[in-house]
Formats: structure tokens, sequence, C-alpha cells
């Protein structure tokens, strides 16, 4: 007897959510592809496939238009995702940049095309919020700055391996001079590269701030000099030096639009700014060998209208860094919380039942603003000011990881109220911090005092 199928009955208390968006679409975004999806009722297909180049894209608009869209969604895969976007905002589209954590697919079978829908069912329902995507002169700023950091991190693997090449013929320079690119090692590296392999003769090159004695660099100058050694050595401090030449060509562009930023955060008017490397540090700071070769200070002033580089443990490197992430508005936060977590750097505390379940950091590469900000942190953690005995601090209380964290919140908190409410840096006074947190540890004792006597009575 052949089983009865029963008919499945709609769940009468499923409630439909609400249309916000009835003009929306949905884009999976791909290398090779890119997957459109419109509402049902504006095309017999309303889930299209299309490719990447600038011709599709053309064909991806006029589908677009044609189908009465006016704002989309569209995860941020990559890079893949800007040549489109920069195309649809073109043409005058509203377009959602979403991450896409925040709008993974149901668990089933999974394609572009099904990702394409979903996005577009959640836009509909206005369920999707848009990603932080800077302005048209900070992201300009902002290619410039990242490609400065990976030069240096470039050169830097080149001094690494100048190391390397050093070591392997037991020469033991880098051991005896701080820095074998600085005045004296640079001189001693081209000399042995020229042919000279006689220790004695490698004490004219010597700056006389060099601590270690005479006796002990002849020592560390005498080893065993290896063809393949002396060529890599060669050929790592080209490498090095043609880097260097970069990161100056590459400062003189960001330079140029520092300038062009601060016209526009001054209405037009181009401010003058000394470059000259004699102005570029105040006298409280000491200059980074890192450091950009303009005036970053004057810089920041003009476009931030206060000083950023007051603030305890920030470096000219760090201010430009945060500057070219963040930009000069930050009331897309809409507070100093709101803007510590987006930075990651504050608990992602997750309550159920009324009780807090976890409250631990996200598992996610920080973003260059809150790495610039670790690093302002960790430059603190010796200071002799309220700072750094608060980093101190934290690290009995939780270890050096949570330390930065810590003050790198707190160093968030000041710039973003700085920057906002255009006040400068008042720092407080080193007595008045710890006599303020003796008193407050007092009080929270007492408290757990009177609380303690009233359970025992």
């Amino acid at each position: 007897m052949p089983k009865k199928t029963s008919k499945k009955v709609a769940n009468p208390g499923f409630v439909p959510m609400p249309v916000v968006n009835p003009n929306a679409a949905g884009i999976d975004i791909g290398d090779t592809i890119h997957a459109v999806a419109v509402p049902k009722d504006r095309d017999q297909q309303s889930v299209r496939v299309f490719g990447t180049m600038s011709c599709d894209l053309k064909e991806i608009v006029d589908w677009l238009e044609k189908c009465g869209i006016d704002t989309i969604a569209m995860e941020s895969t990559g890079v893949y995702w800007k040549p489109l976007f920069n195309y649809l905002i073109l043409y005058g589209f509203d377009v959602y940049l979403v991450n896409a954590q925040h709008v993974r697919n149901v668990t089933g079978r999974k394609t572009d095309q099904s990702d394409a829908e979903w996005l577009q069912q959640l836009h509909s329902c206005g369920l999707v919020k848009s990603s932080y995507l800077p302005e048209n002169e900070q992201e300009t700023l902002r290619t410039l700055v990242r490609h400065r950091r990976t030069l240096t991190e470039e050169s830097s693997r080149f001094v690494l391996r100048m190391q390397k090449a050093l070591e392997m013929m037991n020469i033991k320079l880098h051991t005896v001079i701080s820095d074998i690119v600085g005045k004296s090692g640079t001189a001693i590296i081209e000399a042995i590269i020229a042919g000279e392999r006689n220790a004695a003769n490698f004490l004219p090159f010597l700056d006389y701030r060099i601590k270690a004695s005479h006796e002990v660099i002849i020592k560390s100058l005498e080893g065993n000099w290896r063809a393949e050694q002396l060529f890599t050595l060669e050929e790592n401090y080209i490498s090095y030096k043609f880097f260097q030449q970069r990161i100056i060509a590459c400062e003189k562009a960001i330079e140029a639009q520092l300038q062009r930023y601060a016209a526009i955060q001054n209405e037009g008017e181009i401010p003058l700014i000394e470059t000259k490397k004699e102005d570029i540090l105040s006298k409280a700071k000491k200059r980074s060998k890192n450091a950009p070769i303009f005036n970053t200070r004057s810089f920041l002033k003009n476009i931030l209208r206060v000083d950023v580089l007051a603030i305890y443990g920030m470096s000219d490197i760090c201010a430009l860094e945060i500057l070219s992430e963040t930009g000069t508005d930050l009331s897309k936060w809409k507070s100093e919380k709101h803007f510590v977590s987006w930075l990651n750097l504050c608990p992602n505390t997750k309550k159920s039942g009324g009780k807090i379940i976890s409250s631990k950091l996200m598992k996610k590469k920080p973003n260059s603003a809150s790495q610039a900000f670790r690093m302002a942190a960790n430059g603190v953690q010796r200071s002799d000011h309220w700072l750094g005995d608060y980093f101190r601090r934290m690290k009995a209380k939780g270890g050096n990881k949570y330390a930065i964290v810590a003050t790198a919140n707190k160093i968030a908190t000041i710039y973003y109220k700085m920057v906002t409410n255009k006040v400068e840096f008042n720092p407080l006074d080193l007595q008045q911090y710890q006599e303020q947190r003796k008193n407050a540890k007092i009080a929270y004792l007492e408290r757990k005092l009177e609380s303690l006597k009233k359970h025992v009575a």
C-alpha cells in the first residue's frame, strides 16, 4: 500500500520580515566572475553571472539600471571589489561594502549565485551594515603610507640577510655595533665589498660614539672570507640601498599628498610648512631613524588641528599611519568606545541569559591603525609618566600582551577625544595619578570589608 504523503502546512506563527530596501541587489565578488542577484520580479533571470573585465562591469551597471536598482550590497573580498565598487559609485548607486563574516550563508550547498541571493535578501530587509570606507584623499594617502611600510619591511629583510652572511663568515660585527646599516656599519660593509680584509684597517671608519674597544672590534672582524658569502653580502647591500632610495621617493609622494590634504582642510589655502630636517622633531622627542624626511608634526597639526605627537609613545610614523587609516572625521564612530572596538582593542563581550560567557579579544588580524596604537603603547612601558605606570600595572596584572592592548586602548581614547573635540593633550601628573589609584583601591577594600561584615552578621 503506497504511503500517504502529507501536505506541509505553513507555520502560522511565521512573520515575514518587512522589506526596507525594495530596490536592493546583492553581488558576490570574485576574481574571474561576479554573481549579481536582483528581486525576482525585476527580470526573468533574477541571478546572473558576469565576467570581471571593464566591458563586463559596464554590462552589470546597464542590467542593474534596467532592473530599477538603486542600492547594492557586496562582499569585501580581497581587492577584487574595488573596480566594480568605483564603477557603481560613478553611476550613482548606493553601495554597501559588507564584511563577509557578517553575512555568512546558511548551511547547505554553497554557490556564488546562492551567496548573491542571500546578500540581496539581507539587504532588502535592511540587515547589512556597510564597512568603514575612506574618502578619496584619505584613500590616496593610505595607499602611499601602506606602500612605504611594505618598502620598510622589505628593506629590513635585506639587513637580516646581511647579518646572516657576516655570521656565516664568523664576522661578529653585528654583535659589537648596534646598527650595521648606521654610519660606521655602512662604511665597514662598503670597505669589505671593496676588497678590504685587514681588520685593523677598518678602525678609521668607526664613529666616536661606538662604545666597543678597538681590540674587540678587530677581533670581531677576523673571520673566514668565503667568496659565496661575500657575493650575497654585496647583493643584499645593493638591494638594501635600492629600497632606501624607493622609500625616499615614496616619502616625497606622501609629502605631496599631505600638502593637498592640508589645503583641503584649510579650505584651499596651502599652508607654509618647513621641511628642514633640523625642524622636524621637537626638542622633547628624539628623532627615529625610520621617521619620514618631511616635517610630520607640522603636517599633522595643519590637518588635524591638534598636536597628536604630544601623546606619550606616539611617533611620527605611528601618527601618520593612524591618519591614513582613520582620516580626520572620527564622528563616523559614535564614541570612543565604538572607535576602540573597531580597532579590536577591547574585549568582545558575549552575553547569554544575562551572564558573560566570553570576553576575549576577537581572533582577527588587527588593522594598520590598531597596530600603530599598539606600537605607541609598547613604547611607553619604561617611561616615568602616568601612562608608563599604567602599562606596568597592567603588565603585572595580565602579562605583556594584555598591557599592550590595555594601554593602546587608553592612547586610542585620548587620540579620539583630541581629534574630535580639538583639545590638546593634557597629561596627568604621575604623583597625582598614583594617589588617585591608591585612594580608589582603599575605597574598594573598604566596600569589600563592609560587604563582608554584613554577610557575617
